[in-house]
This record gives C-alpha cells, structure tokens and sequence, in this order.
C-alpha cells in the first residue's frame, strides 16, 4: 500500500511540473520547452523595457537571469516535496 501512495505522489508531482509550462516543435532546433504564460510576459515586458532604452540590457539581462534562478529554486523545493511525500 505504501508503495502505491508514493507511486500516486510521484505522478502528482510529474503533473504537477508538467503543467507549469509547455513545448513547442521548431524546424532546425526541435522541441523547445516553454515557461508559463506568465512568465514569457514578464521576460517579454523585460524585452519592451529594453528596446524603448527605458532599462539598460545589462539590467534586463540581470533581471532575467534571477528570476530563473528564482523559478528554478521554486522548482526544485517541488521536486524535493514529492520525494518527501513518497517516503512518508
């Protein structure tokens, strides 16, 4: 019994991180797995800000690069949860 509990907690997780973003098929690369809808509106908004010289890219690039560090922090404490739930 235990063994399905932490089976059914691993494929929440799996689910759960599938959700959070989606693919898409490009000619020459392949498969691209894309952020959330709200997060290409952020580096987006990060992309305007730049072209219209309202922030320096220096600035934006910094910007982008710790708010996927902060995703990817947030993404890892997900995974640690559902490795967890299934040993308990």
């Amino acid at each position: 019994m235990a063994e399905k509990s932490s089976t059914s907690h691993r494929n929440a997780v799996d689910r759960v991180m599938a959700a959070q973003g989606f693919a898409v098929d490009l000619p020459v690369v392949g498969r691209v797995r894309m952020p959330p809808p709200e997060q290409l509106a952020y580096y987006g908004a990060l992309g305007v800000l730049a072209a219209v010289e309202i922030i320096e890219w220096p600035v934006v690039l910094i910007l982008a690069a710790g708010h996927c560090l902060a995703q990817n922090q947030h993404n890892r404490f997900a995974h640690q949860l559902g490795e967890a739930l299934e040993e308990a």
